[in-house]
């Protein structure tokens, strides 16, 4: 008889030590336990982003995505990941108000889902609350530089650092929230030269995303490298696309009904 070992799932500080490592991390969103499980076979951090409520629930921004849709999916996600580390973004409104407020809330998406992280948004202005959960036993992302959440007072998706005055501003940001505990911090949206400085100045992993190829790794929504989705971000490059091959699917799905001509169909229901 055949013993297979478990499968160790990665930890926050298995992410935290590849700082500098000569392979990036790879990272991706996912939403759902079929392709959780498909992502786990090649990441090591599936990101459960509050982007779902765009991409899964039609909504405009990121802003309507509640606590409970985050937990939904998150349990969802864990189902069909084994080996990846899964991280779950906080939603809008549920970490701002205080460090207190923050740790009530992510003590439930972690005690809910069993996942291995949060990630909040925000940089120097969160780190206090960054401090108050890592120090409290919850593994933190950090998010800096583009962050979707406040895009309403950003004045929409714009590029970040394209005045060079601004940078020492997102490189405070980003060495802020790593000392005061973040395991690893996203950097989105920012021009390439800020992204390689972010990177130099920090002693955590940074993760790209619109940023830069030396970022200590690279996450994109899934449905947006797989040409699922309809408007994407310019910088995203598609590694498949299936949105036309899935339309063409339901195209053929909806002839065979009309035309009663499902192959097979005498053998199924014989």
């Amino acid at each position: 008889m055949s013993v297979h070992a478990p499968v160790k799932r990665i930890t926050a500080p298995d992410i935290a030590s590849r700082k500098g490592d000569a392979t990036p991390i790879v990272a991706l969103t996912a939403y759902t336990a079929p392709l959780a499980a498909l992502v786990d076979e090649h990441a090591e951090v599936i990101l459960v982003g509050d982007s779902l409520g765009m991409v899964i629930h039609g909504l405009t921004s990121t802003v309507g995505v509640t606590l409970e849709m985050m937990i939904m999916h998150g349990q969802a996600v864990m189902r069909g990941a084994r080996r990846a580390m899964v991280v779950i973004d906080m939603p809008f409104g549920s970490y701002e108000e205080s460090p207190q407020q923050a740790f009530r809330n992510a003590a439930r998406i972690m005690a809910e889902t069993g996942a291995g992280a949060v990630k909040l948004e925000g940089g120097s202005r969160m780190a206090d609350t960054v401090r108050f959960l890592a120090e409290r036993g919850i593994p933190v992302m950090g998010h800096v530089g583009l962050t979707p959440q406040t895009t309403n007072t950003m004045g929409g998706f714009k590029t970040q650092g394209r005045d060079q005055a601004d940078w020492p501003a997102h490189i405070a940001d980003a060495k802020d929230v790593a000392e005061a505990g973040a395991f690893s911090v996203v950097v989105e949206g920012v021009v390439e030269d800020l992204a390689d400085q972010i990177t130099d100045a920090i002693a955590v992993p940074t993760i790209g995303i619109g940023a830069s190829v030396r970022c200590d790794g690279q996450i994109l929504v899934l449905d947006d490298m797989l040409g699922l989705s309809g408007r994407v971000p310019r910088f995203v490059h598609k590694f498949g696309d299936l949105g036309p091959r899935a339309s063409e699917a339901i195209a053929s799905y909806a002839r065979a009904v009309r035309d009663r001509s499902f192959p097979g169909e005498k053998q199924v229901y014989r």
